[in-house]
C-alpha cells in the first residue's frame, strides 16, 4: 500500500497540471468579414494569420466561422448563391500583389460612386455595396491579366482545381454568369430567366456556355483564388493546433446555383416557384416566428438518390474545415413547413424529416462525422434521442439560461460533457448588450448566480462558460472585447443592416490574450502541446 501511495505521489509531482480524461477545448467565434484590413471587409491575408496567432497565444484550439459562401440577399452568409462556392469578397488583394497577379496601381485612384475609394471605407463596419463594386472591379482586372501574369504552374493549378470541382463549379460559374446577364430581370433571379434556361434545356445551356465562356472562366478563377487562400489559412491554423469549425446551413437560398441545378430535389411547382418554405414557429427571437423563406427539400427524392447531393455537400465542406456546426439540426427530425406566400411563420406545421437513415447514409459514404448539432429552440425528446444516437455534441447558450430560475436546463449546473457552450452566438446581442437589456429580476439572477456585481459581466460569463463541464466552449470575440450592442452581428428578425461588424487591429490586445490564457489554464482547456511546455 505504501509503495502504491509513493507511486501516486510521484505521478502527481511529475504532472503539475493533470490532464483531463478527454481534452477540453476553448475557442472564439469570428467570421472573416469582421477581420481588420484596408479594403472595407476582412480578408484571408495577414490579418487572418494574425488572428490565428492570437488564438495560439491564448491557448485556444477552436476558431468558429459562419458559412463562407458568396452572399446574396441581405448579405447573409445563410443566404448564399452556392453551398459549395467561397465568397470572392474575402480574397486578399495584398497576397495577389505579392504573387504579381494584381498591380498596386490597380487599387488606387478609384472614384467614389464608381468602384469605391478604399481610403474611405469605414473601419468599424462593412459597407457591402461599396465593397462589392470595388472588389469586383479589382478581381476583373486580375482575370483580364491572368494568363499574362500567372505563369504555367499557377495555370496548371487552376485547371486541376476546375477538374476536381467540376461537379458543382460548372453549374455555379454558369449560374453567376447568367445572373449578370439577366440582372435587370428581378435582380437576375433564375426563375425570371427565359423559360428554356429556367428548365435547363440542353440546347439553351450549351449556347449560354459558349456565349458566356469568358465570364464563366472569370467565375472559376475567383473560386480558385478564394480556395487557395482559405486553404492556406486553414493549414496555418492546423499547424498551430487550431481547428476550424465551419457552419453548414440546413437549407439553401432560393436564388442559388444549388436550387437551379437540382430543382427536382426541392418542393417547387412547374415554374420553379416554392410551394412551401422554411421557418420556425414563434420563439425567443420573434413573437411571429422566423420566416426564412428557403425552399424545402423533397426528402423522398433525396432518399431515392442515396442522398448523393448531401454527401457531396458535406464532403466538400469537410475538405475546407475540420468540424461542421450543423445548423438547425432539429430540422432533420422534423421541420416547420409554411405555405408559400405567408407573411409570417405562424401558420405552419411540423413535417417529419429524414431522421436516422439520412445520417446512416452519410456515415456509410464519409465515415466519421465531426459535426456539432445546433439544437437550440423548441427541442423535442425525439430530437434529443436522434442527437444522442448519433453521438453528436449539442449546444448550450448562456444568454438563454437566466429567464427563469435555477431549474433552467441551460444553466451550467445541469450540463453534461457532450455539449459546446457559448456565451452567445452570431444571432444574439453581445453579452454586455444582452445584460443591459435584462429586466431587474433577470439581471439580479445573473449577479447572484455568478456571485459578481455585473461590472465585468462579459468576462464573468466567459469564465462561467470555461468553468463548465461541457467539453468545448466558444466565445464571440465581441465578448472578449466587452463590447455592447453596437458590435452585434445579426438581428434574426431584421432583413437588412446585419453582418457588418468589424474590429480594428488595436482592439485585439495582449491583455485580452492574457486573460483568456489564464481562464484556459485554470479550467484545463489548454492544448496538449502548449507553447513553452
Amino acid at each position: 500500500m505504501e509503495e502504491e501511495r509513493q507511486q501516486t505521489m510521484t505521478a502527481t509531482t511529475d504532472h503539475q497540471i493533470p490532464q483531463p480524461p478527454e481534452q477540453r477545448r476553448g475557442g472564439v467565434l469570428l467570421h472573416p468579414t469582421s477581420l481588420p484590413g484596408p479594403y472595407g471587409i476582412g480578408s484571408l491575408g495577414k490579418h487572418a494569420l494574425a488572428f490565428v496567432d492570437f488564438l495560439q497565444g491564448s491557448l485556444q484550439t477552436l476558431w468558429q466561422v459562419l458559412p463562407l459562401g458568396p452572399t446574396g440577399y441581405g448579405d447573409s452568409p445563410y443566404q448564399s448563391f452556392s453551398s459549395f462556392a467561397g465568397n470572392p469578397l474575402l480574397v486578399d488583394f495584398p497576397l495577389l500583389i505579392e504573387e504579381g497577379l494584381l498591380l498596386p496601381k490597380e487599387l488606387e485612384g478609384w472614384q467614389s460612386g464608381a468602384a469605391g475609394n478604399p481610403e474611405q471605407f469605414p473601419a468599424e463596419r462593412v459597407d457591402y455595396g461599396t465593397v462589392l463594386a470595388f472588389k469586383q472591379a479589382c478581381l476583373r482586372r486580375v482575370a483580364a491579366a491572368w494568363k499574362r501574369r500567372s505563369g504555367s504552374a499557377l495555370q496548371q493549378e487552376l485547371e486541376e482545381f476546375c477538374d476536381r470541382n467540376a461537379f458543382w463549379l460548372e453549374d455555379y460559374a454558369l449560374f453567376m454568369s447568367l445572373k449578370r446577364r439577366y440582372r435587370n430581370r428581378g435582380g437576375g433571379v433564375w426563375a425570371r430567366w427565359p423559360k428554356e434556361l429556367l428548365h435547363r434545356e440542353p440546347s439553351a445551356m450549351e449556347a449560354s456556355r459558349s456565349e458566356l465562356a469568358g465570364e464563366i472562366a472569370e467565375q472559376k478563377l475567383y473560386q480558385f483564388l478564394f480556395s487557395r487562400q482559405w486553404r492556406a489559412v486553414k493549414s496555418y491554423a492546423n499547424r498551430r493546433g487550431v481547428r476550424i469549425i465551419g457552419d453548414l446551413p440546413i437549407f439553401v437560398a432560393y436564388d442559388s446555383a444549388d436550387l437551379w441545378a437540382h430543382q427536382q430535389l426541392f418542393e417547387l411547382d412547374a415554374e420553379g416557384r416554392p410551394t412551401v418554405v422554411a421557418g420556425v414557429p414563434p420563439d425567443y427571437f420573434s413573437a411571429t416566428g422566423q420566416l426564412w423563406g428557403n425552399p424545402l427539400y423533397d426528402w423522398d427524392r433525396h432518399s431515392e438518390t442515396g442522398y448523393r447531393w448531401w454527401i457531396d455537400r458535406i464532403r466538400s465542406k469537410l475538405e475546407s474545415v475540420d468540424i461542421l456546426r450543423l445548423d438547425h439540426f432539429r430540422g432533420f427530425e422534423a421541420y416547420w413547413e409554411v405555405p408559400a406566400g405567408n407573411r409570417t411563420a405562424e401558420n405552419g406545421r411540423w413535417v417529419q424529416g429524414p431522421g436516422l437513415g439520412f445520417f446512416e447514409a452519410l456515415r456509410g459514404a464519409l465515415g466519421s462525422l465531426p459535426l456539432i448539432a445546433e439544437d437550440l429552440g423548441l427541442i423535442t425528446e425525439a430530437v434529443v434521442e436522434l442527437r444522442e444516437k448519433l453521438g453528436l455534441p449539442g449546444m448550450k447558450v448562456l444568454h438563454f439560461a437566466f429567464d427563469g430560475d435555477s431549474t433552467n436546463t441551460l444553466l451550467p449546473h445541469h450540463y453534461t460533457r457532450d455539449y459546446v457552450v457559448y456565451t452567445g452566438t452570431h444571432d444574439n446581442d453581445t453579452t454586455l448588450g444582452w445584460y443591459r437589456s435584462l429586466s431587474d429580476k433577470s439581471a439580479d439572477f445573473v449577479r447572484r448566480y455568478l456571485a459578481r456585481d455585473g461590472r465585468d459581466v462579459s468576462w464573468d460569463l466567459v469564465r462561467l462558460a470555461f468553468s463548465s463541464v461541457a467539453r468545448d466552449v466558444v466565445v464571440p470575440l465581441q465578448d472578449l472585447m466587452s463590447l455592447g450592442t453596437e458590435a452585434r452581428m445579426n438581428y434574426p428578425s431584421r432583413g437588412e443592416g446585419n453582418w457588418q461588424w468589424r474590429f480594428q487591429e488595436s482592439m485585439l490586445t495582449g491583455e485580452i490574450a492574457g486573460r483568456l490564457r489564464e481562464l484556459t489554464e485554470l479550467y484545463c482547456r489548454f492544448p496538449e502541446d502548449r507553447p513553452g511546455d
